[in-house]
């Protein structure tokens, strides 16, 4: 019985015991392994409306670039149920500051019909991102013992000194910069994550539910400890 009484009063492991993420800094996810991620949010292009030799070119825009890259991507797409929360706000805000009556009345008419037509359907938006990786151990001036180390330390969380996290950080900007050209070529127009958008990307993907609930604040504003 008391072994029980200690199984039932142990804590269950925290989430982040099983992520694959070590830490998010300078717009850059560190993973376990040692490897780095960027994140980049990508617009859309409307290919059904296009003709079709402009149709015909994108393809082969987006078959060039996909051949002129060297290293993986991964291409998301997010669907997440639209919310209008700041937008009905900010209409609520409209409604009280309006001296005109027949104004007001109207704003108050379009925040219950926005309201009605939200609760008839689930109305859907689509994010769509590329994350372009580096792994320090692809690096060919790297020493045989310096990757053989890498492959041993894989299972669990490598540290990256300040002067090697630069170094790797540059070499993922480069990558970073190639994509975003790259799809730029596609009429895709590509944005790199910050920090705050990169910790708000991840914990909505994680918490679904609580991301409704429960605001991140601002990355200054986090309690974390710094090595």
């Amino acid at each position: 019985m008391p072994k029980t009484n200690k199984l039932a009063k142990a804590k269950p492991p925290s989430t982040v015991t099983y992520l694959d993420i070590a830490e998010v800094k300078d717009d850059v996810v560190v993973m376990k392994d040692g490897t780095l991620r960027a994140v980049l949010i990508c617009s859309s292009v409307n290919f059904a409306l296009k003709s079709e030799d402009e149709q015909n070119a994108t393809i082969q825009a987006y078959v060039g670039f996909l051949n002129s890259l060297e290293f993986p991507i991964q291409i998301v797409i997010q669907s997440r149920k639209l919310n209008i929360d700041g937008y009905l706000d900010k209409l609520k805000a409209a409604e009280k500051q309006q001296t005109n009556e027949l104004l007001r009345v109207q704003i108050a008419e379009y925040v219950a019909y926005i309201k009605e037509l939200i609760s008839l359907g689930d109305i859907m938006t689509k994010r769509f991102y590329v994350m372009v990786p580096y792994n320090p151990s692809s690096d060919a001036r790297r020493g045989f013992w310096q990757r053989f180390k890498s492959v041993l330390s894989a299972a669990g969380m490598v540290k990256l000194s300040r002067e090697q996290f630069s170094r790797y950080a540059e070499a993922l900007e480069q990558r970073v910069n190639f994509v975003v050209s790259g799809l730029a070529s596609v009429g895709v127009k590509a944005v790199r994550l910050d920090t705050q958008s990169l910790i708000e990307l991840y914990y909505n993907t994680y918490n679904p539910e609580l991301r409704e609930q429960e605001k991140l604040a601002k990355v200054e504003e986090l309690k974390v400890e710094t090595v």
